[in-house]
C-alpha cells in the first residue's frame, strides 16, 4: 500500500537542495578542519542526512510524538508506576534561569538560593516520611534501593555484624528488591504472603534469625494493600538486630495519613518522579532520594546540604559516608519540580492526593470485580489487581485484554505481575483521573470482558487500530531494530 506524503518517512521525503535551517553568519575566524580534527577521524565524503524542509521536519516528528501515548494524551492506569498527570507550572518553575543557569561547582555565596531549595525539600520530605536527614544523590527508585541497602551494609560492617547476609523480601515484592540485595552481597530469602495479602507472620518466624541483615517492603505493597501487621513485622526484624528498608514507590496514598518512619522503617526511598508529579517513563531522568533514622545519618552519602541560620553550605564530613552514589544533588532540576508541588499542594493538598488516590482505585475495583476474578476482595489502597483466570479459561490471556485496551485508546495495566496472582492485571488510576475518565475505563473493561465471551478472536487479534500490530516482545527488547533501512514500499 502506498504511502501518503505525511505518512511517509524523513528519509523518504528527502529532496536534493532543500534546508529546514538558516544559520547566523559566522562570527569567529573560520578554521580548517584539518587543523582540529585528526584525518583518521574525518568523513570522506558528507553524512547521508535527508534534505527537507522545515515543515516537513515538524509534520515528521509530531506525528511520531502522536503515535506514543502519554498521560497527557489519555488514561495511563500502570500499576505500581503512578503516571499521573505532570502539572505544567513545575516545569515552567524548573526552567527559571536562575536555577538552569547554575553550575555545582560554582561557590557556595553564590549557590544560596538552590542550595535552599534543596535543604527545603528535604525537610518536607523528613516531616513526610518520619526520617532524620534525606540525600537527593540517587538517580532513581532502584538506585535509591542500592544506596539505601548499601548504608544498611555499611551500617552492620560498622558495628561489627559481619555474620549478618540475609536480606528478607516478600514474595510480591517489585523485582528490582532482591536484584538490589544481590547487588550489595545479601542472600535473599523469601517470606510468603497469607491469605490478606499482607507478610505471612508465621513464615516470617521461621525465616528471621541473627544472620538477618534487614527486611525489604512496600507499603502498601504491590497487591495494592496495606500491610495490617506491620508493627509486628518491624519488630521481629528489629529484635534480631536488623533493618527495615521502605520501597517507596508505592508512596502515594499514604502523603500525609501514615509515615514509614512511625511504621518502624529505618530507610526510606522516594520516587520523586511517581509520588511528586514530575515527569515519568521514557528513561527519564527520575530521581529517588533516600531518607534515614538519625542513627544512620553519618553513612548517607555527601555532600549533605546544612543551613546554620544564616547561610547554607555542603557538608562533606560525615565519618562513616558511602561515599558519592552521583554527581552534585543528583538530577536536581526534578528536585525543583517536587518542591514546587509540594509549595502548591500544602499539607492538606498532599492529604487529599492520597485519599483521592484511594477513592478512586476502590471504585474500579469494586465496579469491575463482579467481571474479573479478585483475588483479595478487601480495601486497597492506590491500587489493585485483578485475575484474567476467568478469561483464561475461555482462551484468552491477560496479554490480549491489555492489547485490546489500546484500541480504546487506553494504555494498558501492568500485566502478570506480581507473581503470585495468576493472570494479573494491576491497575492504578492515581488521583488526576476524572469520575468521566474512570467510567470510561469501566466500561471499555466490562466492554471486553462480554467480547471475550462472544467474539475472543477480535481480542486475541488486537490491537487494530495501533500504528504497528503484535510485536514479538522478547526479540523487540534483545534485539530492537533502531534505524531505518530502506525505502521499500509496504
Amino acid at each position: 500500500m502506498k504511502k501518503t506524503s505525511t505518512e511517509k518517512l524523513i528519509f523518504e521525503l528527502s529532496s536534493r537542495g532543500r534546508k529546514a535551517y538558516s544559520l547566523p553568519e559566522m562570527d569567529v575566524p573560520e578554521v580548517d578542519p584539518g587543523e582540529i580534527i585528526p584525518e583518521k577521524m574525518r568523513r570522506k565524503e558528507p553524512a547521508p542526512l535527508p534534505e527537507v524542509s522545515e515543515l516537513d521536519v515538524i509534520r515528521h516528528f509530531t506525528r511520531i510524538s502522536q503515535m506514543n501515548h502519554s498521560v497527557d494524551q489519555g488514561f495511563y492506569p500502570l500499576g505500581s508506576c503512578t503516571m499521573k498527570y505532570n502539572p505544567k507550572i513545575n516545569e515552567d518553575v524548573s526552567r527559571l534561569p536562575g536555577l538552569t543557569a547554575l553550575h555545582p561547582q560554582q561557590p557556595e555565596e553564590t549557590l544560596q538560593g538552590a542550595l535552599r531549595l534543596l535543604h527545603e525539600t528535604e525537610k518536607f520530605l523528613c516531616e513526610i516520611s518520619g526520617m532524620e536527614r534525606f540525600t537527593f544523590q540517587p538517580a532513581a527508585g532502584a538506585h535509591g534501593e542500592f544506596v539505601g541497602l548499601s548504608i544498611i551494609r555499611a551500617y552492620h560492617e560498622h558495628h561489627g555484624n559481619h555474620h549478618k547476609n540475609k536480606v528478607i523480601i516478600p514474595d510480591s515484592a517489585h523485582g528490582t528488591n532482591p536484584a538490589t540485595a544481590a547487588m550489595c552481597g545479601y542472600e535473599t530469602v523469601e517470606v510468603k504472603s497469607d491469605a490478606r495479602g499482607g507478610v505471612d507472620l508465621e513464615d516470617l518466624a521461621k525465616i528471621v534469625d541473627n544472620e538477618v541483615a534487614g527486611l525489604m517492603l512496600t507499603n502498601p505493597n504491590t497487591l495494592g494493600l496495606f500491610d495490617e501487621n506491620i508493627h509486628r513485622v518491624a519488630e521481629m526484624i528489629h529484635d534480631v538486630g536488623g533493618l527495615l528498608y521502605y520501597d517507596g514507590a508505592n508512596a502515594n496514598p499514604i502523603l500525609g495519613i501514615s509515615r514509614p518512619g512511625d511504621m518502624g522503617f529505618d530507610v526510606v526511598h522516594f520516587n520523586l518522579h511517581k509520588t511528586f508529579a514530575t515527569p515519568h517513563g521514557g528513561g527519564g531522568p527520575g530521581s529517588g532520594p533516600v531518607g534515614v533514622k538519625e542513627d544512620l545519618v553519618s553513612f548517607l552519602p555527601v555532600p549533605l546540604v546544612d543551613f546554620d541560620g544564616e547561610k547554607y553550605s555542603l557538608n562533606h564530613d560525615l565519618p562513616n559516608t558511602i561515599g558519592r552514589v552521583h554527581s552534585a544533588n543528583g538530577n536536581f532540576n526534578v528536585v525543583i519540580k517536587t518542591y514546587a508541588y509540594i509549595l502548591s499542594m500544602g499539607a492538606e493538598g498532599l492529604k487529599q492526593v492520597s485519599h483521592d488516590a484511594v477513592l478512586n482505585a476502590n471504585y474500579l475495583m469494586e465496579k469491575l470485580k463482579g467481571h474479573y476474578h479478585l483475588p483479595y476482595d478487601r480495601t486497597c489502597m492506590h491500587e489493585f489487581v485483578l485475575s484474567g483466570s476467568k478469561q483464561k479459561k475461555l482462551g484468552v490471556r491477560t496479554l490480549d485484554i491489555a492489547k485490546r485496551l489500546i484500541d480504546f485508546g487506553v494504555h494498558p495495566p501492568t500485566v502478570y505481575f506480581p507473581l503470585i496472582v495468576d493472570e494479573a492485571l494491576m491497575i492504578e488510576p492515581t488521583e488526576t483521573e476524572s469520575r468521566e475518565t474512570l467510567d470510561y475505563f469501566i466500561e471499555t473493561m466490562i466492554h471486553i470482558a462480554r467480547e471475550v465471551e462472544e467474539n475472543p478472536e477480535i481480542i486475541q487479534e488486537a490491537p487494530h487500530f495501533a500504528p504497528v500490530g503484535r510485536l514479538d516482545e522478547a526479540q523487540a527488547a534483545r534485539k530492537p531494530d533502531l534505524r531505518w533501512a530502506g525505502t521499500g514500499e509496504e
